[in-house]
Protein backbone atom coordinates (compact mmCIF):
# COMPACT_ATOMS: atom_id res chain seq x y z
CA UNK A 1 0.00 0.00 0.00
CA UNK A 2 1.95 2.89 -0.90
CA UNK A 3 2.19 5.81 1.42
CA UNK A 4 3.60 8.90 -0.85
CA UNK A 5 -0.29 10.79 -1.16
CA UNK A 6 -0.37 10.56 2.43
CA UNK A 7 2.78 12.56 3.05
CA UNK A 8 1.70 15.05 -0.05
CA UNK A 9 -1.79 15.45 2.10
CA UNK A 10 -0.57 16.14 5.63
CA UNK A 11 2.12 18.63 4.00
CA UNK A 12 -1.36 20.14 2.61
CA UNK A 13 -2.96 19.69 5.68
CA UNK A 14 0.35 21.43 7.56
CA UNK A 15 -0.39 24.31 5.00
CA UNK A 16 -3.81 24.27 5.89
CA UNK A 17 -2.87 24.88 9.88
CA UNK A 18 -0.89 27.60 9.46
CA UNK A 19 -3.19 29.61 7.02
CA UNK A 20 -5.91 29.28 10.03
CA UNK A 21 -3.44 30.23 12.25
CA UNK A 22 -2.15 33.48 10.26
CA UNK A 23 -5.69 33.92 8.85
CA UNK A 24 -4.96 33.75 5.00
CA UNK A 25 -8.30 32.54 3.75
CA UNK A 26 -7.77 32.46 0.53
CA UNK A 27 -4.91 29.87 1.21
CA UNK A 28 -7.13 27.89 3.08
CA UNK A 29 -9.85 28.02 0.16
CA UNK A 30 -7.03 25.64 -1.82
CA UNK A 31 -5.34 23.29 1.73
CA UNK A 32 -8.27 22.25 3.55
CA UNK A 33 -10.47 20.92 0.30
CA UNK A 34 -7.49 19.62 -1.51
CA UNK A 35 -6.62 17.54 1.93
CA UNK A 36 -9.41 15.69 1.14
CA UNK A 37 -9.37 15.26 -2.62
CA UNK A 38 -5.97 13.92 -2.03
CA UNK A 39 -7.05 11.33 0.50
CA UNK A 40 -10.06 10.70 -1.78
CA UNK A 41 -7.50 9.47 -4.37
CA UNK A 42 -5.44 7.65 -2.12
CA UNK A 43 -8.27 5.70 -1.22
CA UNK A 44 -9.42 4.60 -4.84
CA UNK A 45 -6.00 4.22 -5.48
CA UNK A 46 -5.10 1.56 -3.57
CA UNK A 47 -9.00 0.12 -2.79
CA UNK A 48 -11.27 1.29 -5.35
CA UNK A 49 -14.92 1.59 -5.94
CA UNK A 50 -15.41 -2.52 -5.52
CA UNK A 51 -14.88 -3.38 -1.58
CA UNK A 52 -17.02 -1.71 1.30
CA UNK A 53 -14.82 1.25 1.49
CA UNK A 54 -17.03 2.56 -1.57
CA UNK A 55 -18.94 4.04 1.83
CA UNK A 56 -16.28 6.09 3.18
CA UNK A 57 -15.34 7.66 -0.17
CA UNK A 58 -19.05 8.49 -0.20
CA UNK A 59 -17.97 10.08 3.45
CA UNK A 60 -14.99 12.04 1.81
CA UNK A 61 -16.88 13.90 -1.02
CA UNK A 62 -19.55 14.95 1.75
CA UNK A 63 -16.79 16.03 3.71
CA UNK A 64 -15.47 18.43 0.92
CA UNK A 65 -18.74 19.45 0.20
CA UNK A 66 -18.74 20.08 3.14
CA UNK A 67 -15.74 22.38 3.80
CA UNK A 68 -16.11 24.04 0.79
CA UNK A 69 -19.63 25.48 2.35
CA UNK A 70 -18.02 26.06 5.80
CA UNK A 71 -15.28 28.64 4.37
CA UNK A 72 -18.14 30.30 2.39
CA UNK A 73 -20.24 33.32 4.33
CA UNK A 74 -22.11 32.08 7.60
CA UNK A 75 -25.08 31.61 5.72
CA UNK A 76 -23.78 27.98 4.56
CA UNK A 77 -23.73 27.44 7.33
CA UNK A 78 -26.36 24.55 7.86
CA UNK A 79 -25.75 23.48 4.29
CA UNK A 80 -22.23 22.40 5.53
CA UNK A 81 -23.40 21.09 8.28
CA UNK A 82 -26.06 18.87 6.02
CA UNK A 83 -23.14 17.96 4.00
CA UNK A 84 -21.21 16.47 7.25
CA UNK A 85 -24.69 14.87 8.37
CA UNK A 86 -24.30 13.33 5.14
CA UNK A 87 -20.61 12.51 5.86
CA UNK A 88 -21.34 10.73 8.83
CA UNK A 89 -24.20 8.52 7.63
CA UNK A 90 -21.80 7.57 5.00
CA UNK A 91 -19.00 6.25 7.76
CA UNK A 92 -21.60 4.82 9.71
CA UNK A 93 -22.46 2.39 6.86
CA UNK A 94 -19.24 1.81 6.29
CA UNK A 95 -18.46 0.51 9.73
CA UNK A 96 -21.51 -1.86 9.95
CA UNK A 97 -21.64 -3.87 7.08
CA UNK A 98 -23.46 -5.84 9.35
CA UNK A 99 -25.81 -4.76 12.40
CA UNK A 100 -22.78 -4.81 15.56
CA UNK A 101 -23.44 -7.26 18.55
CA UNK A 102 -25.47 -6.25 21.63
CA UNK A 103 -22.95 -7.51 24.66
CA UNK A 104 -21.62 -5.45 28.01
CA UNK A 105 -18.70 -4.15 26.12
CA UNK A 106 -21.37 -2.22 23.38
CA UNK A 107 -23.78 -1.05 25.97
CA UNK A 108 -20.82 0.63 28.62
CA UNK A 109 -19.68 2.10 25.25
CA UNK A 110 -23.21 3.28 23.89
CA UNK A 111 -23.48 4.84 27.19
CA UNK A 112 -20.28 6.49 28.06
CA UNK A 113 -20.47 7.96 24.45
CA UNK A 114 -24.10 8.61 24.52
CA UNK A 115 -24.03 11.05 27.72
CA UNK A 116 -20.80 12.78 26.30
CA UNK A 117 -22.38 13.56 23.29
CA UNK A 118 -25.25 14.49 25.21
CA UNK A 119 -23.66 17.17 27.75
CA UNK A 120 -21.64 19.12 24.77
CA UNK A 121 -25.03 19.05 22.92
CA UNK A 122 -26.63 20.80 26.13
CA UNK A 123 -23.90 23.73 26.13
CA UNK A 124 -23.83 23.88 22.67
CA UNK A 125 -27.51 24.29 22.42
CA UNK A 126 -27.62 26.58 25.28
CA UNK A 127 -25.30 29.23 23.76
CA UNK A 128 -26.85 29.36 20.37
CA UNK A 129 -30.64 30.63 22.09
CA UNK A 130 -28.49 32.65 24.23
CA UNK A 131 -26.88 33.95 20.76
CA UNK A 132 -30.32 34.59 19.51
CA UNK A 133 -29.79 31.55 17.25
CA UNK A 134 -33.22 29.32 18.90
CA UNK A 135 -34.01 28.15 14.99
CA UNK A 136 -30.39 26.26 15.09
CA UNK A 137 -30.91 23.80 17.99
CA UNK A 138 -32.32 21.01 15.44
CA UNK A 139 -30.31 21.06 13.17
CA UNK A 140 -27.11 20.85 15.44
CA UNK A 141 -29.34 17.75 17.65
CA UNK A 142 -29.68 15.71 14.34
CA UNK A 143 -25.60 16.34 13.23
CA UNK A 144 -25.09 15.25 17.35
CA UNK A 145 -27.26 12.05 16.88
CA UNK A 146 -25.24 11.59 13.64
CA UNK A 147 -21.47 12.02 14.62
CA UNK A 148 -22.49 10.27 18.03
CA UNK A 149 -23.22 7.19 15.75
CA UNK A 150 -20.14 7.80 13.51
CA UNK A 151 -18.15 7.15 16.93
CA UNK A 152 -20.05 4.87 18.56
CA UNK A 153 -19.79 2.88 15.14
CA UNK A 154 -15.85 3.18 14.85
CA UNK A 155 -15.65 2.32 18.61
CA UNK A 156 -17.47 -0.87 18.01
CA UNK A 157 -15.07 -1.82 15.85
CA UNK A 158 -12.63 -2.62 18.91
CA UNK A 159 -14.83 -5.31 19.99
CA UNK A 160 -15.76 -6.85 16.35
CA UNK A 161 -14.34 -9.97 15.81
CA UNK A 162 -13.97 -9.25 12.23
CA UNK A 163 -11.51 -6.51 12.84
CA UNK A 164 -8.03 -6.31 13.81
CA UNK A 165 -6.82 -4.83 16.13
CA UNK A 166 -4.50 -2.23 14.71
CA UNK A 167 -6.81 -1.32 11.74
CA UNK A 168 -9.80 -0.85 14.86
CA UNK A 169 -7.74 1.46 16.99
CA UNK A 170 -6.74 3.58 14.03
CA UNK A 171 -10.28 4.50 12.93
CA UNK A 172 -11.24 4.79 16.72
CA UNK A 173 -8.25 7.14 16.99
CA UNK A 174 -9.78 8.85 13.81
CA UNK A 175 -13.46 9.39 14.76
CA UNK A 176 -12.51 10.41 17.89
CA UNK A 177 -10.76 13.17 16.60
CA UNK A 178 -13.63 13.85 13.96
CA UNK A 179 -15.77 14.02 17.19
CA UNK A 180 -13.29 16.51 19.50
CA UNK A 181 -12.95 18.63 16.29
CA UNK A 182 -17.03 19.01 15.68
CA UNK A 183 -17.56 19.70 19.57
CA UNK A 184 -14.79 22.03 19.57
CA UNK A 185 -16.45 24.39 16.68
CA UNK A 186 -19.50 24.46 18.48
CA UNK A 187 -18.56 25.20 21.63
CA UNK A 188 -16.05 28.16 19.85
CA UNK A 189 -19.12 28.97 17.81
CA UNK A 190 -21.73 29.28 20.36
CA UNK A 191 -20.65 28.73 24.01
CA UNK A 192 -17.35 30.01 24.66
CA UNK A 193 -14.46 31.03 22.24
CA UNK A 194 -11.53 28.79 22.75
CA UNK A 195 -7.73 30.94 22.27
CA UNK A 196 -6.32 29.33 18.67
CA UNK A 197 -9.57 26.88 18.37
CA UNK A 198 -9.19 26.97 14.76
CA UNK A 199 -6.39 25.67 15.13
CA UNK A 200 -7.20 23.11 17.37
CA UNK A 201 -9.84 22.47 15.33
CA UNK A 202 -8.48 21.96 11.99
CA UNK A 203 -4.97 19.40 13.66
CA UNK A 204 -7.76 17.09 15.42
CA UNK A 205 -10.42 17.26 11.96
CA UNK A 206 -7.64 16.41 9.68
CA UNK A 207 -6.24 14.10 11.40
CA UNK A 208 -9.28 12.31 11.90
CA UNK A 209 -9.72 11.79 8.88
CA UNK A 210 -7.16 10.11 8.18
CA UNK A 211 -7.20 7.92 11.01
CA UNK A 212 -10.97 6.87 9.55
CA UNK A 213 -9.68 6.50 5.95
CA UNK A 214 -6.67 4.57 6.71
CA UNK A 215 -8.11 2.34 9.18
CA UNK A 216 -10.87 1.66 7.03
CA UNK A 217 -8.54 1.23 3.79
CA UNK A 218 -6.40 -1.27 6.06
CA UNK A 219 -9.04 -3.73 6.80
CA UNK A 220 -10.58 -3.69 4.02
CA UNK A 221 -7.73 -4.46 1.86
CA UNK A 222 -6.48 -7.27 3.94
Amino acid sequence: MPYQLLWIALIVAFVDWISAAKKWRKVEYIAKPTVIIILFVWLMINNGLSSWTIWFGIGLVFSLFGDIFLLLPEKFFIVGLFSFSLTHLAYIIGFNPTLPQTNIASLILAALVGITAAQIYNKIAAGAIKKGQRELRIPILIYTVMITLMLLSALLTLVRPTWDALSAIIVSIGALLFFISDSLIGWNKFFQTIPNGRIYIMITYHFGQFGIIIGAALHYLF
